[in-house]
């Protein structure tokens, strides 16, 4: 009895021993599994993946429905560590992928103790192969297991133009993944200039998610939760732009060898229809490919700035071009009047100065004044707006002439839908005093220069053409865009407000006849003969832009036909001299392209003249 006794006293221990170290084993496990983080997100990771589904980046078409910019994609390489077999032909693999062994050892082998990886999580091996390599790996993938592919896209191009309009996408850094809430994860792509930054939030779409139920050795064996927590992924919005990739394309042939800016606005809409900077560069280069980061530093160290949109961030005296502004100020202010005559004398004269005149001695009016681009006609009725209130008080009148150029969106950006656009500059009262500071008070005959466009005021191209909108809609204005419309559109994005209400500038509509009537006489018998477009009348001025640093600028604005104007446009071409020289034949040609669709023969000859000029051959 005793003995039986032993025996079951000794089962019992057992028993409890057993039961008690289950009991540790299960504790531990629950521990593990439920406390500590570590150990349940590694747990899961080993048997579900969960996988981003990328969604497709909306698409850009032009006004007139070509596609601008799409998808092409690219390849990235995974490669799960214990599904590798160790037998696998490595050098054929670095063939296949084109890199040497050390890579290969190198993106293979991680710190394992790095809790970003895990031998039997998929890692990223290899980046952005692209479609041709990723044909040839594809048909030897079989033989190398716990390598796979995932594919996203990238933006591919139809057209080498329109690149400071389209802009273009790069990889999200830290910073930006800090700020974006969880919106962006390394690896992703976003706009960083152009359209592509602004409309980021309309392109980029929604991302999806799919979860992949995995085995002990990390290999797929189906949906997890027969997908039930799976997310779709959601296109981005399609855009249709303003720009007409036809004309644009032209214009950059013109501007071909040459360094300025063209901007063309459909008067009607404020849309935008032509945006050059020149020197340009095929958009195609900065594509995420492989040799993205050449051609990136390639543009970012020419001397010439590629990457400067001279558009709508370089700042220009406007030259002649300020003066049928300047006009329909002075007579809205009653300082002009269109009976109003004027004497040259060659040149404007104040004391012992002399200010020198282009146009012929004569006596004008306002008309004429513009037609020939009297600069004593316009030195007169500026120093007259300025000392409206007394010579010893220009403050008062220059900041009722301010008030007029705000209202033609001068100083201050005009808002495009582009980013890092400059407001050019309208001098204040407290700018001068503050030039002048050490010469006491400002006074009109320092500034004299403002009214032919040669002093401290500046104007972008975009500008320009928007004040050519405004004399050939007399006086109305939208702000210009390149947004269109938003296709495929399932968020219910709108164009903003801004870009749909007019606006209209303080100036009587009997006022603009005179200056426009000089104008088209300025195309038709005047500086701007260049300019003219066969069966439209054209209204438009040259101007002269001096450059300190060397030879002046070009410049032209117009707008045609002068009745139901359909197009507005500037062109500034750096260090071309005269504006008839280069700027207004060039208008011309792009509006006669845009109006009648070809150039007529007997303007084929101005056309060749200014596709053959090189003017940075001189530089």
């Amino acid at each position: 009895m005793a003995s039986l006794r032993n025996l079951e006293e000794r089962a019992l221990i057992v028993k409890s021993v057993i039961i008690l170290l289950g009991g540790v084993i299960i504790l531990r496990l629950a521990y593990m599994q439920l406390v500590v983080q570590s150990y349940r997100v590694k747990a899961e990771t080993a048997t579900i993946e969960r996988q981003i589904v990328e969604p497709s980046r909306g698409l850009i078409y032009d006004r007139n429905g070509k596609l601008l910019v799409y998808n092409q994609p690219v390849y990235d390489l995974y490669v799960t560590y214990n599904l590798i077999n160790p037998e696998m032909d490595v050098d054929k693999m670095c063939r296949l992928l084109n890199i040497n062994r050390d890579v290969f050892d190198r993106e293979l082998n991680k710190d394992w103790s790095d809790v970003r990886f895990d031998k039997n999580v998929p890692f990223l091996f290899q980046a952005r192969i692209d479609s041709r390599l990723f044909a040839r790996l594809q048909e030897a993938l079989h033989e190398f297991p716990g390598f796979s592919v995932k594919k996203r896209t990238i933006r591919g191009y139809q057209h080498p133009s329109a690149a400071h309009a389209l802009g273009y996408i790069s990889e999200v850094d830290k910073k930006t993944i800090d700020a974006a809430g969880g919106r962006y994860e390394k690896g992703d792509y976003k706009g960083v200039s152009g359209l592509e930054l602004t409309y980021e939030d309309q392109l980029r779409g929604d991302k999806g998610l799919e979860y992949l139920l995995k085995d002990n050795f990390g290999r797929t064996v189906g949906s997890y939760d027969e997908g039930d927590r799976d997310q779709n992924a959601h296109a981005g919005s399609d855009l249709t732009i303003s720009v007409d990739i036809d004309l644009q394309a032209y214009a950059e042939q013109l501007m071909e060898g040459k360094t300025g800016s063209i901007v063309a606005i459909e008067p009607e809409t404020g849309e935008i229809l032509t945006l050059l900077s020149s020197p340009n560069y095929d958009p195609a280069v900065l594509s995420a490919s492989a040799d993205r980061a050449r051609a990136f530093k390639d543009l970012q160290s020419d001397s010439l700035k590629p990457f400067f949109n001279r558009a709508i961030m370089a700042k220009y005296p406007p030259g002649s071009t300020f003066k049928p502004i300047l006009a329909l100020i002075a007579l809205q202010e009653e300082i002009l009047s269109p009976m109003r005559f004027i004497t040259c004398k060659g040149a404007y004269y104040y004391k012992i100065y002399r200010w020198g005149c282009h146009a012929k001695p004569g006596v004008r009016n306002v008309v004429r004044a513009v037609e020939e681009s009297c600069n004593t006609f316009f030195y007169t009725v500026y120093r007259e707006m300025i000392d409206r209130y007394g010579f010893d008080e220009p403050a008062q009148g220059l900041e009722v002439l301010n008030e007029h150029l705000y209202d033609f969106g001068l100083g201050k950006p005009l808002r495009v839908d582009l980013p890092e656009e400059s407001g050019g500059l309208i001098p204040t009262d407290e700018f001068y005093r503050d030039f002048y500071e050490d010469k006491g008070n400002w006074r009109s005959t320092y500034i004299v220069s403002n009214g032919i466009g040669q002093g401290e005021v500046e104007m972008t191209t975009l500008q320009m053409a928007n004040l050519a909108v405004i004399l050939g809609n007399r006086g109305l204005y939208y702000r210009p865009h390149l947004i269109r419309t938003f296709n495929n559109n399932n968020e219910g994005f709108q164009i903003d407000d801004r870009f749909r209400t007019p606006k209209r500038v303080r100036i009587d509509d009997k006022y603009f006849d005179p200056v426009l009537d000089g104008m088209e006489r300025s195309v038709s018998h005047g500086t701007s003969r260049m300019a003219q477009v066969p069966g439209h009348r054209v209204c438009g001025k040259t101007g002269t832009s001096e450059n300190p640093h060397g030879k002046d600028h070009s410049v032209f604005f117009a707008f045609a036909p002068r009745e139901n104007p359909k197009i507005g446009i500037a062109v500034f071409v750096e260090n071309a001299g005269w504006g008839a020289s280069y700027a207004a034949p060039i208008a011309g040609l792009l509006m006669e392209k845009y109006l009648n669709g070809e150039i007529d023969p007997s303007r084929l000859w101005l056309e060749d003249r200014m596709l053959q000029a090189n003017l940075l051959a001189d530089l």
